[in-house]
């Protein structure tokens, strides 16, 4: 397991994260998706070395990090400033992966001066526009994340009180126990499929509080506007993904000014030769 770094925060919350790639790297920070966790896979730590970065991935409140109730995705930007600070960075580009997307958006739309570019990766659009409309908050390969789903579009916040009494296995059906995935205090006992389940359980190994609040934190407004994003910014998205459709990359493009869609072939997950792709632009290349 990669080291785990702490800062404390001014509200007394403790920021969980974790670094990759050589020190001298150019310096990112990275916004897991929805959900996720600080620990990342082994084929992106090797493309993350073999690109040149130095990758910061902190654990958003909820996932490992101490929760921050009621937030938005505006918040995450005094986070990633203190994280920053922490790691000694004064400009660093962002990056942000599905549900990491519009919390990549909001650090470089408020943190102008300090961040140097962007990119968001199979990212969705905002409440309220076409695109967001569009998707199908029922249907997902895993059941815990579909009766999620299906009660915060039907009951909205009050299901924080409720979920994990009357969702199966408090929520995780589909979703295994996190101490049986390889992170500390468990044993991994699943077949590997290159730590994308891993991943998975690792980000409910401390209760499903960041998975839920990340939803209800997307599906209100973000908290900042997409026209006030000053540095270079690429929407990346998978030409066959069903998930972020292509519609949510055309329609941040058409939103953040001088915004470039770049497409990937594949689903959601870009594959090997395109993940290099997207840290590659990240360096400026």
């Amino acid at each position: 397991m990669t080291l785990t770094h702490e800062v404390v925060a001014a509200d007394g919350r403790t920021l969980k994260y974790c670094l990759y790639g050589d020190e001298a790297g150019v310096p990112v920070i990275a916004h897991h998706g929805t959900p996720g966790t600080r620990w990342e896979r082994p084929d992106v730590i090797a493309a993350i070395e073999e690109t040149g970065l130095r990758v910061l991935l902190h654990g958003r409140p909820g996932y490992g990090s101490d929760r921050q109730p009621g937030r938005t995705v505006a918040d995450v930007a005094a986070d990633v400033e203190l994280l920053a600070d922490a790691a000694g960075w004064d400009r660093f580009a962002v990056t942000g992966f599905s549900g990491g997307g519009p919390h990549a958006l909001a650090t470089a739309a408020l943190l102008p001066d300090r961040v140097i570019r962007c990119s968001t990766v199979a990212a969705i659009a905002p409440p309220g526009t076409t695109a967001f409309a569009s998707l199908d908050w029922t249907a997902d390969a895993h059941r815990g994340e579909h009766f999620l789903r299906e009660q915060l579009t039907r009951r909205g916040p009050e299901i924080l009180q409720t979920f994990t009494s009357e969702a199966p296995d408090g929520g995780r059906t589909g979703v295994p126990d996190g101490r049986q995935a390889g992170v500390p205090g468990g044993t991994r006992t699943a077949a590997s499929d290159g730590g994308r389940y891993e991943r998975m359980w690792a980000a409910c190994v401390d209760g499903l509080d960041g998975w839920i609040d990340d939803y209800l934190a997307l599906s209100k407004a973000w908290g900042f506007e997409l026209q006030d994003i000053v540095v270079p910014v690429e929407v990346w998205f998978g030409s066959e993904d069903d998930n972020s459709t292509p519609a949510h990359a055309e329609w941040l493009a058409t939103a953040i000014p001088g915004a470039e869609a770049r497409s990937y072939p594949g689903g959601h997950d870009p594959d090997d030769t395109s993940q290099r792709q997207i840290f590659a632009a990240l360096r400026g290349d």
